[in-house]
């Protein structure tokens, strides 16, 4: 059994406010890129990484990466996870693979392991964790349509995690009927290809986004 993580780091980070992407954004010496790749490369049971860097960016990314694979990533987020899938060779070997934001710097070993333990017996897992908040529906108008029950939600993270001939089925069956979604179980799920269960998570697994979530991260680092 190998286990791959895939880390997608093609972002443009346009929301954070800096003037580069947020993966290279630096907390304690180090960007969020390689806070990533450490969390990975120091786990017993990954075999090997991948990094699908923005295009643009694509020397900067090697230079962090060291002797780990970069590819080129694709304008959306589903693109980018594409030619990473697909950039596997598996040989036919029975493959995990697990695709990570490369802004959820503060994953931690555990979850790691989690993710590989829910695949020996499911085909599918994602991160996940509970919401401490009501979520609300809303109709275009911004009416509420409905309260879900908060007990039957959560907030997806990464990793999400799948055996490695899923998820290049799914990836295929969503270019042959133009499907785009905003994540890969969203793939899965389009086409019921298998069910996915859900792994737990944690509020410090938090993806990046905003310039508040910059200061986040160098509160959390030093303060752990």
């Amino acid at each position: 059994m190998k286990n791959i993580a895939l880390i997608l780091a093609s972002g443009t980070g346009e929301r954070s406010g800096l003037n580069q992407p947020k993966q290279f954004f630096k907390v304690n010496g180090k960007t969020l890129l390689e806070h990533s790749i450490n969390a990975f490369e120091t786990h017993s049971l990954i075999n090997e990484i991948i990094i699908v860097a923005n295009p643009d960016f694509i020397e900067e990314t090697k230079k962090i990466s060291g002797t780990h694979t970069v590819i080129s990533g694709g304008k959306t987020r589903q693109e980018s996870s594409y030619n990473g899938v697909f950039a596997i060779n598996s040989n036919n070997a029975v493959t995990n693979i697990l695709i990570h934001d490369a802004v959820r710097a503060f994953i931690t070993q555990d979850i790691i392991t989690a993710c590989i333990e829910g695949l020996k017996t499911h085909k599918a897992v994602c991160t996940a964790t509970e919401t401490p908040d009501t979520i609300l529906e809303v109709d275009n108008s911004g009416k509420i349509i409905t309260v879900p029950e908060r007990k039957t939600l959560r907030i997806a993270q990464t990793p999400q995690c799948f055996k490695l001939d899923v998820i290049k089925k799914a990836h295929i069956l969503a270019k042959e009927q133009n499907i785009s979604v905003t994540d890969d179980c969203g793939l899965i799920l389009t086409n019921n290809l298998t069910d996915i269960y859900v792994v737990q998570g944690s509020s410090s697994n938090k993806k990046i986004t905003y310039p508040e979530d910059l200061k986040f991260a160098q509160w959390l680092f030093e303060n752990n």
